[in-house]
């Protein structure tokens, strides 16, 4: 049957789905336009189906931030090239902007739902929603990395923006595992005394003055894993906890694919 080019191209600009495909579809609907996407839909849904067996492991993160409050997803792919596609990455933005609006309960299901029956057609490989996340506060401060792939938002009792960024670009580089020292589990640190004392009973130093040791082998621990114990990644000189100069931070996630 003979159909229009203007109606050929409208279903593919609404579907994303492959010339072919659209022909094919117009054909089986002879020519009834909300048939046609329908059996496009289908069909979208049965290559979801099909895809969803395929690791995807690649993929991007996206931040979307108002005021004081940001959104931030992870939306997965098979490969770095689709990683890449200009439309991949202007999905994950719009699904972080959806999420900003709609908020976390209502925003998976709509997400799961866009994926499978339209992403994965326009894009032709499994894709999957990695997580996603609303973070919110008096100063909120947010750092995605040039790949895309490493991600941080900070949240400060104080502060301002500015800063709350600048403790966000340190939690990406050095991923501290607690903000204080008080935060570390006390197990945590037991063990941490327990395989710097083998350590050092090994290197062959006497008891009294392995427990004069600890202490210095526990504040430096604290430098690695506790974010305001940790050099500024721009200054060494200084801590983060100089850096905040009495502002606290309330929280902070990283975020990583």
């Amino acid at each position: 049957m003979s159909v229009s080019i203007e109606l050929v191209k409208k279903i593919r600009e609404a579907t994303g789905a492959g010339l072919n495909d659209v022909k094919e579809a117009l054909d089986e609907a002879q020519g009834d336009e909300e048939k046609v996407l329908e059996i496009l839909r289908k069909r979208g849904q049965k290559l979801a189906a099909k895809k969803s067996e395929r690791t995807a492991k690649e993929g991007v993160i996206a931040i979307y931030r108002q005021g004081n409050k940001v959104a931030v997803i992870g939306l997965n792919c098979e490969t770095d090239f689709v990683a890449r596609n200009q439309e991949f990455v202007q999905a994950a933005e719009s699904f972080a902007s959806q999420l900003w609006e709609m908020g976390e309960a209502d925003f998976k299901p709509w997400a799961e739902a866009e994926i499978k029956n339209n992403l994965i057609v326009k894009l032709g490989e499994n894709l999957q929603l990695a997580f996603s996340q609303v973070i919110a506060g008096t100063a909120v401060g947010s750092y995605l990395h040039s790949n895309k792939k490493l991600a941080a938002v900070v949240v400060l009792k104080g502060g301002h923006e500015d800063l709350a960024k600048e403790v966000a670009m340190q939690v990406t580089a050095m991923s501290p595992q607690y903000n204080r020292p008080a935060d570390v589990p006390a197990e945590v640190i037991d063990k941490e005394k327990e395989i710097y004392r083998e350590q050092l009973r090994q290197a062959g130093k006497p008891d009294e003055m392995i427990e004069k040791i600890l202490d210095g082998k526990i504040n430096k621990f604290y430098t690695e894993v506790c974010l305001i114990k940790q050099p500024f990644v721009k200054d060494d000189k200084i801590s983060i906890e100089k850096l905040l100069n009495g502002v606290e931070v309330e929280r902070f996630s990283k975020f990583s694919l």
